[in-house]
């Protein structure tokens, strides 16, 4: 890699940063107090955003709206048809602005630029799914009970939703959530990153566009502090889906708990790749640096740690560090980048932070590991760290950056105790030629997803979660849209009184 990177500089650095107004019952508004925030571009390093700054007062009245669209509004009161056509028509219009959407993702979190382009498709698939299921909701009857009664399941939408999204993946991760609350029939108050929410405004409009009435979706910007946790406690909302790390998940959790809010979380992981001799080596080696990588490495689903089998450790390092090679790191905005910008100064200084510590416990830094200069932005070199045991920080906290730390084993029972000895459970994957091995993987890794002679694939059909301090709960799957429902047991009777209590 020649160093320093040369960035270039895009047409919207000359330009005045773009502002981006709250969206609270169908309008846009500007915060009570007049706060603003801005986003500088982590890969080219000038300000590409201005926000409204929602405080305490903006969520009490995106609240209200969405509990009014909820009690009296039309939506959770149409014909499922009626709101899937929305959906589908929301699907379009997202299709028509892909390369708008997708290069502001780009210049807010840093992400490369194809991939962007790969995340807003995907999402586009996301809402025609969601709008399907939006048709096939349904209850249960029961005419098992007896001649003189009839029992009768409903399935209806819970209510109001707060949704919180992250910065690493700002408009597909949405896109795994509010379609399937508005398939439902619920209503939605969404605070995306304060990093990266631009694509969730862009959302908010085509949502309107497409004919979404007023209320129902409510976006605001914001720091966690002042409008997540206000979000997640007032009153009104009926649950919380959440995306982000462990630590805030947990304390999200124990704020909903006050009133016993349903919670759905999707948190972080610490994900291996476990690999045997019999694999195909060519295809793990890419696997490998691509789930150690993608994204640079700011991704819950990471192959973060690479679990190799001792007998070809040498040898396949070998090839996974010659791939890497290969990786392109640069301006995000160039379609051959592969690893683009990290998301902020503060979290490349925390992850550089873990490199060096695991330099210091004993491992080694085989590849990268530095910062990488550049004329803008924040660049880090692919790092993979070999020597790595199981009790060091870099093998079981998430250290969220593009780091590859690489651990052996003898047996396949060694590796199944290296892959379940972290606190998360969010993936894991195995390589092997045997399907008995691959089986005997899946079924005892302690994960909510296994791929297998493959990695970090993903489709709307199936659910998506984590076991342990990855999660609770399911998104995407045939039973996305029931998450956003409460089921009401109703029974009716027939005839004259059964079973008098009373004479």
């Amino acid at each position: 890699m020649n160093l320093p990177l040369e960035i270039a500089m895009p047409a919207e650095a000359s330009a005045a940063p773009k502002t981006y107004r709250l969206l609270i019952d169908g309008k846009h508004v500007d915060a009570r107090d007049g706060r603003t925030l801005e986003r500088k571009s982590p890969g080219h390093g000038f300000t590409v955003s201005r926000y409204a700054q929602a405080g305490a007062a903006d969520v009490e009245a995106a609240v209200i709206a969405a509990h009014k669209a909820f009690e009296t509004g039309p939506w959770p009161r149409m014909k499922a048809a009626e709101r899937a056509a929305i959906l589908l028509k929301a699907a379009d219009l997202i299709e028509a602005r892909l390369e708008e959407i997708a290069r502001l993702d780009v210049l807010e979190s840093g992400k490369p630029i194809a991939q962007a382009r790969g995340e807003i498709g995907g999402a586009v698939d996301i809402w025609r799914y969601a709008a399907s299921l939006a048709r096939t909701l349904h209850g249960e009857t029961y005419a098992n009970l007896g001649d003189a009664m009839l029992g009768v399941v409903l399935r209806e939408p819970i209510g109001v939703v707060s949704i919180i999204t992250p910065w690493n993946f700002p408009f597909l991760i949405v896109s795994q959530k509010l379609p399937f609350a508005l398939a439902a029939g619920c209503t939605a108050v969404v605070k995306p990153s304060e990093m990266t929410s631009a694509s969730t405004f862009v959302l908010g409009d085509i949502l309107m566009q497409a004919g979404l009435p007023d209320g129902v979706v409510n976006i605001l910007a914001g720091l966690g502090a002042d409008v997540g946790s206000a979000m997640v406690g007032h009153p009104l909302v009926e649950m919380v889906s959440f995306t982000g790390s462990t630590q805030v998940g947990k304390m999200t959790m124990a704020s909903a708990a006050n009133s016993l809010k349903k919670v759905s979380m999707e948190l972080g992981g610490k994900n291996g790749q476990i690999v045997f001799p019999d694999a195909d080596l060519e295809a793990a080696a890419d696997a490998a640096v691509f789930g150690g990588f993608f994204n640079a490495g700011e991704c819950c689903n990471a192959g973060s740690r690479l679990i190799v089998h001792e007998a070809i450790a040498d040898d396949f390092l070998g090839a996974v560090k010659a791939v890497t090679a290969k990786v392109t790191v640069g301006d995000p905005l160039d379609i051959s980048t592969k690893v683009g910008a990290m998301i902020s100064s503060e979290h490349l200084a925390k992850v550089t932070g873990y490199v060096a510590a695991a330099a210091s416990d004993g491992s080694q830094v085989t590849s990268g590991g530095r910062r990488i200069a550049s004329s803008a932005g924040q660049y880090l070199d692919p790092t993979i760290i070999r020597g790595v045991t199981e009790d060091m920080a870099i093998a079981r906290e998430e250290v969220f950056g593009p780091v590859l730390s690489v651990l052996t084993f003898e047996s396949i029972e060694r590796a199944l105790r290296i892959a379940n000895n972290t606190p998360y459970g969010l993936s894991a994957g195995v390589w092997s030629a045997s399907i008995d091995t691959c089986m005997s993987v899946a079924r005892n890794v302690r994960s909510g997803t296994v791929w297998v002679n493959t990695f970090m694939e993903g489709y709307p059909e199936l659910p998506f979660g984590g076991y342990k301090q990855s999660g609770l709960g399911r998104e995407l799957g045939k039973r996305a849209v029931e998450d956003y429902t409460e089921e009401k047991t109703i029974q009716f009777h027939r005839g004259q009184r059964t079973g008098w209590w009373v004479g």
